[in-house]
């Protein structure tokens, strides 16, 4: 059968275009794919797409293939590609690898990696610099910050910020500084570092010019300050800019929280810690475990073991640093056999303890007089546990020795400790001497400080009290003019009382408060609710050549503590407990007297001294004149 031809005419012309599937295969769009590629499995298809093509040699696509590997956190496939390709490596594979592993902590890879960078001949720009300085530690980044400067590339604000981490992380407040006064251009990361090495290496007046220089502030800068007060010891002024940082509008974190709460503890502002409380469970900050705990520590701390153990109480999955917090809480209350109690019920619970554990545990048996218990729990440490006690550890013992009248084999404890004793330790086994008058054992230990060159303040100034406790004045005039020559000076006594919703502080014989002649008459006060008990000063107490008896017995009623006492008695209604906060141990004398005062008043005085805590119920101390 015939065929009629088609003519060819009536055909377009044939043209040089793409099919779908070539067009879906090209580079450009290979590329685009990778970028946005959602998953794993996704990236690996794309990636047997590229090899099948031919397009192995393609630089983009090599660079975004292991530029999304590494997004995926396979580090392992991005380095083998950029290992394996046919491509020699440039600097912005280096540096996309570099940061890579800095940003997962694998800071060891990334610094090999620089150095590999830097053998292949490949010159590094400001963003591979600022790459590995996250790195760098102190040892590395002066190779890193003379390539800058040789480089031309010191003045780039992404390599003076990382410098300035770097300095600054290391603890080199100097070289930090010299950097960051350098920049003409400070950002935010750059400040608020330079921030925090100030105010870690104890410089927080400086840290708080640049906190206040800054243009922008976020969360973080405000959490680094206010916990750079805290650490310093100047909670005071952390809580002040804390309430400052409310009103700016700044929404506070966990990190704040936990940093306010600390200083809270530190303060004895029971009032402002329970209000940080019912602002994280109403603010929506959450009450996770890390913020709990901080709440059982400021409760504890701040005399309130009820609000401690409810929040305790309601951490589900407590882990042992929850744990630790609640069974030093006890200790430092002097409820020894509580914390021996929660001990047992931790290790019940499968929880391992940790050097930190025992501390609380063995300041509980200290506090609480439980001698044979402390002394076991010591042996256990090494060998039940396997943990090799710290000089805290043996601080404890000297404690709980010294104040059983075992100074002696305290003595020997410290001279064959495994570790080297601390000035704390040494004090510690003073103060142990001071409490039973052991004059001798005192002076040979302070020889033997003396030799060893291990002295401070706290040891010429226990020196001088035990003189003074058994009336040598001629000891005391030696000593005191000794530290007078040495410029050591003694620290005052200092208490505090929280009312309020503010802390009002006081030294002995203080005159300054507002409502000091209102603080003197309830005093005087006092004075005549003590004789009606039959009160009798304890002025052999009184560490003055004071020879008249009189003027020894105003010398107690001025303590610091008294003033405290007073001022919370005038400033708070009837029945509502006054907690007073003290740095140095409380004297029989005002231990006397506050028990009369909580008799009387029908009042509970929580009392906070350098060591433990006492509670004053109806005449009674919670410690049972045992501190």
């Amino acid at each position: 059968m015939a065929t009629t031809p088609i003519p060819t005419t009536a055909l377009p012309p044939q043209r040089a275009t793409t099919t779908p599937s070539t067009r879906h295969h090209a580079p450009d769009h290979l590329a685009a794919l990778i970028t946005n590629s959602k998953s794993l499995h996704h990236l690996r298809q794309l990636h047997a797409a590229v090899l099948r093509h031919g397009h192995e040699s393609h630089p983009i696509l090599n660079f975004k293939l292991q530029k999304s590997y590494s997004n995926f956190n396979r580090l392992d496939l991005s380095k083998t590609l950029f290992d394996s390709s046919p491509l020699s490596p440039t600097v912005y594979s280096y540096t996309d690898l570099i940061h890579s592993h800095s940003s997962k902590s694998l800071h060891e890879e990334a610094i090999e990696l620089y150095v590999e960078m830097l053998e292949n001949g490949v010159v590094p720009n400001g963003y591979t610099l600022s790459a590995v300085l996250k790195s760098c530690d102190l040892d590395h980044v002066l190779m890193v910050h003379s390539q800058a400067v040789r480089l031309g590339l010191e003045e780039d604000s992404f390599v003076r910020t990382g410098l300035v981490e770097v300095y600054a992380r290391g603890g080199d407040v100097g070289s930090a500084w010299k950097v960051f006064e350098g920049m003409g251009e400070r950002g935010l990361v750059a400040e608020t570092a330079m921030m925090g090495c100030l105010a870690k290496s104890g410089d927080v007046e400086t840290a708080r010019g640049v906190f206040e220089g800054m243009r922008e502030r976020d969360v973080v800068c405000w959490n680094v300050m206010i916990n750079g007060y805290v650490q310093n010891g100047m909670p005071g002024e952390g809580a002040v800019l804390f309430r400052r940082m409310l009103r700016e509008k700044v929404r506070p974190g966990e990190v704040t929280v936990v940093a306010v709460l600390s200083g809270c503890g530190q303060l004895g502002a029971l009032q402002l810690g329970r209000w940080v409380h019912a602002y994280v469970v109403n603010g929506g900050i959450g009450m996770n475990l890390r913020v709990k705990t901080a709440l059982v520590d400021m409760y504890s701390k701040c005399g309130s073991l009820e609000d401690a153990m409810t929040v305790f109480n309601s951490i589900e999955d407590k882990d042992v640093v929850a744990w630790n917090a609640m069974i030093a809480g006890f200790g430092v209350h002097g409820f020894g056999d509580k914390a021996l109690e929660l001990f047992e019920e931790m290790r019940k619970a499968g929880i391992c303890p940790t050097d930190i554990t025992f501390i609380g545990v063995l300041n509980g048996c200290a506090n609480a007089g439980l001698v044979s218990q402390g002394k076991e729990l010591f042996h256990q440490m090494n060998d039940v546990y396997g943990i090799k006690p710290k000089a805290e550890h043996y601080g404890c013992m000297v404690n709980l020795l010294g104040r059983a009248r075992q100074v002696h084999e305290a003595y020997e404890l410290v001279k064959n400790m495994d570790v080297e004793p601390n000035v704390i330790l040494w004090v510690t086994l003073l103060g142990a001497c001071k409490l039973h008058k052991d004059v001798k054992l005192a002076e040979e230990i302070a020889e033997f400080l003396v030799r060893r060159n291990h002295t401070d303040a706290g040891t010429y100034v226990l020196l001088s009290n035990i003189y003074a406790a058994v009336g040598n004045w001629d000891g005391v005039k030696k000593v005191r003019s000794f530290m007078r020559g040495s410029g050591i000076q003694k620290e005052p006594g200092c208490s505090s009382v929280e009312v309020n919703n503010k802390v009002h502080e006081f030294i002995a014989g203080d005159r300054s408060h507002p409502m000091s002649k209102d603080i003197y008459m309830m005093l005087e006060e006092i004075g005549g609710w003590l004789q009606v008990h039959g009160y009798s000063p304890r002025s052999d107490t009184v560490l003055h050549d004071i020879e008249e008896e009189r003027e020894k017995q105003r010398s107690l009623e001025l303590h610091s503590e008294r003033l405290a006492i007073a001022f919370g008695l005038i400033s708070t209604k009837p029945g509502t407990t006054i907690k007073i906060m003290k740095n140095l141990r409380v004297c029989s004398d005002c231990h006397e007297v506050t028990k009369l005062i909580s008799k009387t008043t029908r009042r509970r005085i929580i009392v906070r001294d350098r060591s433990r805590f006492h509670h004053f119920v109806d005449g009674s101390c919670s410690c049972g004149d045992y501190w």
